[in-house]
């Protein structure tokens, strides 16, 4: 999920979000946009910062994009003291795991010096680890805060203090000399290394006494001015987010992390608690993997069962099994050179392909087993070697084209651009290998070991066939009889049995991917704007009091606002809360999920959404927006896009399955506006850049150095008391200095008053837009985007100019539906042109083909039985099963061929049900081991790793049955009916080729 992605940090201290967007963040947009490679151009301006996302096509290399972004960075002209700064390399996806820092005793001041300075240094230092975020405690400073009215005591402004701090914080050199055949270097030490060389340091010298810094301003150690806060189960807590690079093992990392985590524990103060339990990322793929194996194992055995069942011969059934190991040792090999890694997906494409592994061998070996039973029987039997190559020649062209049909159909997945084919590429791939491998297993060492374990003949003479296999065939027997009879209604109901099911599937509701079950959730609270951030504690904390109610909530960890160092520009307004889940709950995630929203549904004033690490993740990367349908409005004016966001979502509200509506917070906040009168400072002979400058420092603050604590580093932070920046009577006496060295209060040369402004604003490919957001419960998507599409058409009137977009899981579902569907058809005419190849008719191409719409009736069945909607995963469903179901067509008819060719049978009755006959076996293990295998994957539907499997086996499991039965008698009978014309084509155009 690595898609190539640049993020542009954007500081700018103390600018509000309209000068940002047009004079930092549009300029960086605008030269970004429609650079090779770039698809989408996010940006947010928010207070003092602005953030710019590029996203780049899935294949192009991160650090060709970065370079691409560089350069053209390098053109933009940005305002003074705004550096444009790119993030790290990581991803959305990139979030691994939570670490919680806690304590009851050290202050938390303290608490982030351990967490900045120790705990982030170390897991930085590990191999793959790409960033970690600190938020939360308090970041230390030297705080030297000046007083306007001291100040004036001593008729000094603040240039004299700023200048008196940079002086008193420097080292220089003296350069170096010889002494007795050694260099000596010469070190002036001149930096401040505690609060007393701060308090003491000179700022002025007034009347021949020195004016100290101590007697000007309160010097003091005091905490950075937060935009951020965390907590972990309603306690104050230090959180870091550790980001991992691309490409890098997410269970390796974390075991490296926790590693190295468990060493520092030792060396931390004792009541300093280390918990990196809060979120794991590990936990999920972990249990997905598990359950996944689990599933393949439980299918291996289902496979053993059915071959004994049948075959009731422990050679055959050995010889048979040959083919799975082989062919995952294949597999695997084949994945070691090309590098690619074993996860819950190319796992999940062994299990589907599992029972498929032993069609190829279950085909040959049956057919080498009765071919040496009736050598057996002969007067002279033949050599063992003839008669195993000339069986296993029998089969061997419908075993290759079947094959080669699995593979043909499996293209449109490779096809599968973002997200969706990110997931579904891995299961293919693991898929079409795994199957290959068994094509070239049942070619080369099946009849091989035919040949040796199957070439002695047996002491006494055996019935070939096992009792359940001669009940099978006299069952099939009668049904052939009783079809054959009756063609046309065998026919009839066929075709009414396909329109009904292609009937159906409109009416099907649409997801993109079936919702995954993580073990845990992700849980985001706005308040309303401008909120700030103490009140946003306390909301946040109450939260968390009341998800600990649930009994299978184990660790609740909240992170409200912004980290310093985070890529998500989120308000104080706003938090994020993990809710980590007991490892084996009782009750259903859709249960616990319920819970969660009547406990937090007391929280009035505050929206709520509910959803799952790695799901919301997914949804950011897909629209931008974490939630599942994104309605994305762009239009110029901020007013104008409020209005009409607030009308959709109170109609979207209301509309069935949608929970969780809400709106981008893009709203007005109170400001406190100090407008300069440049009238007015013509009188004093004083520059509004220069009052500009002092009045952020006042209020602002500004860093004028560090002081060094051996490797750790804290800022020294000048600007005015809380007291007097909070105070609008204090700012408004504020003293200014002026060139002739008055001092002369602020609201003489400004105006300054309370207003309202935007809090922030965000852009799409240079475009203002707000998004309205909302998740679907207890509904399909489809059905539910529709009705939100069709109610907005109408009830909301756009104002000219403006439009909407849909994004999210919606959008990516319909564009790899279409893309699936469109590559489908080619694949369906690849999959007539193979068969065409080989048989020269498209009378038997078609009737081969019967089958894949005989599979569709059981496919359709099964979805409904199973909720009645369709995802993408379905679709991947359909195509595997479109080659399975191919297969029986290709050998029953081709054997149908061979008795005619080969063993003089006329076309007639009797040779089709001798033919349906000789072939009933076969056709039932290889459907029935592919069938069964399954099982295990449709067991639980909402398994950790299983959900995206579910759906594709029970579109599998459901057309094999479908298939196999209708099979039985309906290919026969349209054999009969309609095979007379095109064997004579077949055979006309074999004796061409001959003659040619």
């Amino acid at each position: 999920m690595n898609r190539p992605r640049v993020t542009i940090f954007l500081e700018a201290n103390g600018m509000a979000p309209e000068e940002i967007e047009t004079q930092v963040a549009l300029p960086v947009e605008t030269a970004l946009n429609g650079s090779p490679g770039v698809e989408i151009v996010r940006s947010s301006s928010a207070i003092g910062i602005g953030m710019v996302f590029v996203e780049f096509d899935w294949n192009t290399d991160v650090f060709k994009a970065r370079q691409l972004v560089a350069e053209k960075l390098q053109t933009v002209i940005l305002p003074k003291g705004i550096t444009p700064v790119m993030g790290p390399i990581s991803s959305v996806m990139g979030q691994i795991m939570l670490v919680g820092i806690s304590s009851d005793t050290t202050s938390p001041a303290d608490l982030r010096t351990l967490a900045d300075f120790t705990i982030r240094r170390r897991l930085m230092s590990i191999k793959g680890v790409s960033q970690v975020i600190p938020i939360g405690g308090e970041r230390k400073q030297y705080q030297v805060l000046i007083s306007s009215t001291k100040l004036k005591q001593f008729n000094l402004s603040i240039d004299d203090v700023d200048n008196a701090l940079q002086l008193t914080n420097q080292n220089t050199t003296g350069g170096f000399f010889d002494q007795y055949g050694s260099e000596v270097l010469i070190r002036n030490i001149g930096r401040a290394n505690s609060l007393d060389d701060l308090k003491n340091t000179v700022v002025a010298n007034k009347d021949g006494l020195p004016v100290l810094l101590s007697q000007v301003a309160d010097v003091k150690f005091g905490g950075a001015i937060k935009r951020g806060d965390a907590s972990i189960n309603g306690k104050s807590a230090v959180i870091l987010t550790v980001e991992k690079q691309p490409g890098a093992s997410t269970i390796d990392l974390t075991d490296e992390v926790e590693k190295a985590l468990a060493e520092l524990q030792q060396t931390l103060p004792k009541d300093v608690k280390i918990n990196s339990k809060i979120f794991q990322q590990k936990n999920f793929i972990v249990n997905s993997l598990k359950n996944v194996e689990e599933a393949l194992r439980d299918g291996f055995i289902l496979v053993i069962i059915i071959l004994f069942m049948f075959l009731l011969n422990f050679k055959t059934t050995i010889i048979t099994l040959t083919a799975i190991p082989l062919s995952l040792i294949t597999t695997a090999i084949i994945f070691k050179l090309f590098g690619i890694s074993i996860n819950t997906l190319t796992l999940g494409g062994l299990a589907i392909a599992i029972g498929e592994l032993v069609d190829d061998a279950i085909v040959d070996v049956e057919n080498v087993h009765r071919r040496l039973g009736e050598n057996w029987k002969l007067e002279k039997p033949r050599p063992i070697l003839n008669v195993v190559y000339d069986a296993s020649s029998e089969v061997r062209n419908s075993i290759v084209y079947a094959t080669i049909i699995v593979v043909l159909v499996f293209i449109p997945l490779f096809s599968m651009q973002g997200i969706e084919g990110k997931i579904f590429a891995p299961l293919g791939v693991a898929y079409i290998t795994s199957i290959v491998a068994s094509l070239i297993v049942s070619l080369t060492v099946t009849p091989a070991l035919c040949s040796y374990l199957l070439g002695t003949k047996p002491k006494k003479e055996i019935e070939h066939d096992s009792k359940m296999v001669r009940w099978l065939k006299k069952q099939d027997t009668k049904l052939l009889h009783f079809g054959l009879s009756r063609p046309k209604q065998i026919i009839g109901v066929a075709i009414l049995l396909i329109i009904a099911s292609v009937s159906i599937v409109p009416f099907f509701g649409t997801e993109f991917l079936p919702p995954f079950n993580e073990g845990s959730f992700t849980i985001n609270l706005s308040t309303p704007a401008g909120t700030s951030l103490e009140e946003s504690n306390k909301i946040g904390t109450m939260a968390e009091k009341l998800m600990l109610k649930v009994p299978e909530v184990e660790f609740v960890s909240r992170r409200t606002g912004r980290a310093e160092l985070d890529e998500h520009v989120e308000p104080v307004s706003n938090s994020e809360i993990e809710v980590e889940l007991e490892e084996k709950p009782e009750r259903s995630r859709d249960e616990i999920l319920a819970n969660i929203r009547k406990e937090l549904s007391i929280l009035k004033g505050v929206s709520v959404n509910v959803g799952q690490p790695i799901s919301h993740r997914l949804d950011h990367l897909l629209s931008g927006v974490r939630a599942q349908v994104a309605i994305k409005l762009f239009g110029n004016d901020l007013t104008d896009l409020r209005t009409n966001a607030s009308k959709i979502k109170e109609i979207i509200s209301k509309i069935p399955g949608v929970v969780d509506a809400q709106i981008e917070k893009q709203v007005l906040v109170p400001q406190l506006v100090i407008k300069i009168k440049r009238d007015a400072l013509q009188r004093y002979g004083v520059q509004a850049g220069k009052i500009a400058e002092d009045l952020e420092i006042f209020y602002n603050g500004k860093v004028t150095g560090q002081v060094l604590d051996g490797q750790k580093s804290f800022d020294i932070i000048l600007r005015t008391t809380n007291e007097e920046r909070t105070n609008i009577d204090k700012i408004r006496n504020t003293l200014i200095s002026t060139p002739s060295g008055n001092l002369i209060p602020l609201q003489q040369i400004a105006e300054i008053e309370y207003t309202n402004s935007i809090n922030s604003v965000y852009h799409e490919n240079t475009q203002r837009r707000i998004v309205i957001s909302c998740n679907v419960q207890g509904r399909d998507l489809g059905s539910t985007v529709k009705e939100i599409q069709d109610k907005i058409k109408t009830d909301v009137p756009l104002p000219q100019g403006y439009f909407i977009k849909y994004g999210g899981q919606f959008e990516s579902q319909q564009e790899a539906s279409k893309l699936i569907g469109l590559l489908s058809i080619f694949a369906f005419l690849g999959i007539f042109l193979v068969l065409y190849s080989h048989f020269k008719s498209s009378r038997i191409v078609i009737q081969i083909m019967l089958n894949i719409p005989l599979a569709l009736i059981g496919s359709v069945i099964a979805v409904t039985l199973t909720g009645g909607t369709f995802s993408i995963a379905t679709l991947v469903g359909f195509i595997t099963l479109t080659g399975i179901a191919s297969r029986n067509g290709i050998m029953m008819i081709s054997h149908y061929i061979h008795l005619i060719e080969h063993e003089g049978e006329k076309f007639s009755k009797e040779m089709i049900i001798r033919g349906s006959l000789e072939r009933l076996v076969p056709v039932l293990m290889t459907a029935l081991v592919a069938a069964l295998a399954l099982l295990p994957l449709t067991m639980d539907a909402q398994a950790s790793g299983k959900e995206i499997l579910y759906p594709v086996a029970v579109v599998i499991l459901g057309g094999l049955i479908s298939s196999t039965l209708l099979d039985m008698i309906v290919t026969p009978i349209v054999f009969y009916m309609f095979g007379e014309k095109a064997l004579k084509t077949y055979f006309d155009a074999k004796n061409k080729n001959i003659i040619d």
